[in-house]
């Protein structure tokens, strides 16, 4: 199980990138190297999917990078977060498509499942590096100047 962190990057996710990363890379080579016995290696990529995950992730952000230097910067991946969190698909979708790829009898090498996932990895797989650095960081402010629209018509 990866996820499409294996594929793209954001501010202050290197941990978890690097770590989905290093599954993308682990695969490749298990694939190739269990084919002569048989042995197929598939990878499953969701995208944002409702679980626990997305709240374990900000209690983490907020403890490491909250009360650091890197605050802004956590501030604006919260906003991004929080702003995905309503459009997460349902930890169903990963689950069928684990059955689909397990019943297949040629299975595909990866499965792309879930909210954003497709668009996230066609644009990191074809965009250069730059121009998703910036795009990430242009989503990242709009998202985070419509989650401070949001707070404040709330507090209005």
């Amino acid at each position: 199980m990866s996820s499409i962190g294996g594929k793209g990057w954001e501010p202050l996710g290197a941990w978890y990138h690097a770590t989905k990363f290093a599954v993308e890379g682990f695969s490749n080579c298990l694939r190739m190297e269990l084919k002569p016995f048989g042995i197929e290696v598939i990878v499953i990529e969701p995208g944002a999917i409702r679980t626990e995950w997305r709240q374990i992730a900000l209690d983490s952000l907020q403890l490491a990078s909250g009360q650091s230097v890197y605050a802004p910067s956590a501030e604006e991946k919260r906003a991004l977060f929080l702003s995905a969190a309503g459009s997460a698909s349902d930890p169903d979708v990963v689950a069928r498509e684990i059955i689909k790829a397990v019943e297949a009898p040629c299975p595909k090498t990866r499965y792309v499942v879930g909210a954003f996932a497709k668009p996230s990895v066609l644009l990191s797989t074809f965009l250069p590096d730059r121009v998703n650095d910036w795009l990430m960081g242009a989503v990242t402010r709009n998202l985070l100047k419509q989650q401070r629209k949001k707070s404040g018509t709330q507090m209005a």
